[in-house]
C-alpha cells in the first residue's frame, strides 16, 4: 500500500519535513529519524481522543512549517542537522486493537531495521507495546532499556476483560521479553492506581519506579542520574516513552487520564533533553495527547516541544561524537556554541 498519510485532517508533515513511504525503502534509506503517527485510542479506559494526537503534534507551532528549528539551548537545528522524514500515519481502526498493534509494530520495525530512529506520535499508551517491541525486534530482545515518563505504571494485568489497553502495555512488554523488568525505569508515578497486587508484581520484576514523592524529596536530576546508570547496564540503548500526563494537568490538560501533582513542562523538557543528549536513544514515543480536552493547544505545544527537544539533543550528541564541542548548559547564550 502506498503512503497512507495522516488519518485525520490534511496531509501535513511534522513542521514541514519531507515525506517518506514505508513501503518504499528508497524513500527513507538515508534517514536519521523517521516520524510516524499511531492514531489509536481504542485502548483508552477513560476519555478517548488521543487518536487526534498525531495531527495536533505535527502542527502545534506558531512558527513557519519550513522543516527547520534551530535550538537556542543546544545550538543545533534538529530538523536540518538530522535527516528527519515523516511517514504519515499507520492506518488504525480503534475498534480493532489486535490488528492495530500488529500494524504499528511492523511500521516501527521497518524504520528501526533501516538504521533510523523511530519517533512515534500517539495515540494512547497501548501503542507502547508495538513501539518498543518493534525497536527490540531489531536491536534484540532484552538489549533495550525503557525510560518511561507517566503518572501511571501501565502494568495492569487484565482490564475490562482484555489483555491489551493503555493500562497494560508495560506488563505485556516485560512478559514478552522485549524489555527486561530490571531495566525498566519509570518516572512521575502518582495518585491512586495501581494497588498493592500490581505493585507487588512490579517489585518481583525488579522494576525501578520513581513516584513523585521520591522525585520531590531527592530532586529530578538525582533520580535521572541514578536511572541512567541502571538503563545503561548491559543494554545497548534506550527506548523513551513519554506519556504527556506525567505533567501536572495545569501544564497538560489535554489528556485522557489527568492526575494532579505532576512534573512541570520545564522539568519534562529538561529531562528529555538530558536523556537524548547523554544516552543512546533507539526510539521515542509521545502519547496520550488528546486534543478534545486541550485548552489553547498548550498540551499539543508541549508534546511538539518534547519531540523537538529529543531531536535537538540527538543532533548535538552526534555532533559531539564527531568531534564537536560538548554542550555546556552554563554557557551564556551569546558566547557561541
Amino acid at each position: 500500500m502506498a503512503r497512507y498519510g495522516p488519518m485525520f485532517g490534511p496531509d501535513i508533515t511534522f513542521l514541514g519535513v519531507e515525506r517518506c513511504d514505508l513501503t518504499d525503502e528508497s524513500t527513507f534509506a538515508d534517514a536519521d529519524v523517521v516520524i510516524v503517527g499511531a492514531p489509536f485510542d481504542g485502548g483508552t479506559s477513560n476519555r478517548p481522543g488521543a487518536r487526534f494526537g498525531p495531527q495536533a503534534l505535527r502542527q502545534a507551532c506558531y512558527l513557519a512549517h519550513d522543516g527547520s528549528r534551530p535550538s537556542m539551548a543546544l545550538r543545533v537545528d534538529g530538523l536540518k542537522d538530522l535527516k528527519v522524514l515523516d511517514a504519515g500515519d499507520v492506518e488504525c481502526y480503534s475498534g480493532d486493537i489486535e490488528n492495530s498493534i500488529k500494524d504499528i509494530e511492523a511500521a516501527v520495525y521497518t524504520i528501526a531495521k533501516s538504521g533510523a530512529i523511530p519517533i512515534i506520535l500517539g495515540g494512547d499508551h497501548t501503542i507502547a507495546l508495538p513501539d518498543a517491541r518493534g525497536v527490540a525486534r531489531h536491536h534484540g530482545f532484552g538489549r533495550v532499556s525503557m525510560i518511561h515518563f507517566d503518572a501511571h505504571a501501565d502494568t495492569g494485568e487484565i482490564e475490562f476483560g482484555h489483555l491489551y489497553g493503555h493500562g497494560q502495555p508495560m506488563r505485556r512488554l516485560i512478559e514478552s521479553g522485549a524489555i527486561r523488568g530490571d531495566r525498566f525505569l519509570q518516572l512521575g508515578l502518582r495518585g491512586y492506581w495501581p494497588g498493592p497486587k500490581i505493585l507487588s508484581w512490579m517489585a518481583q520484576q525488579n522494576m525501578r519506579s520513581y513516584e513523585m514523592t521520591e522525585i520531590v524529596a531527592r530532586g529530578l536530576p538525582e533520580c535521572l542520574t541514578e536511572a541512567f546508570t541502571i538503563a545503561l547496564d548491559d543494554c545497548d540503548g534506550i527506548f523513551l516513552s513519554v506519556d504527556i500526563d506525567v505533567c501536572d494537568p495545569g501544564h497538560a490538560p489535554g489528556t485522557g487520564t489527568p492526575e494532579p501533582g505532576g512534573l512541570t513542562a520545564r522539568e519534562l523538557l529538561d529531562a528529555v533533553r538530558r536523556i537524548c543528549y547523554e544516552l543512546p536513544v533507539l526510539g521515542v514515543e509521545v502519547v496520550e495527547v488528546a486534543p478534545p480536552y486541550d485548552h489553547a493547544d498548550i498540551t499539543a505545544f508541549l508534546g511538539n516541544r518534547v519531540v523537538l527537544e529529543a531531536l535537538s539533543a540527538i543532533a548535538r550528541r552526534r555532533e559531539v561524537a564527531a568531534g564537536g564541542e560538548p554542550w555546556n548548559p552554563r554557557k551564556p547564550l551569546l558566547e557561541g556554541r
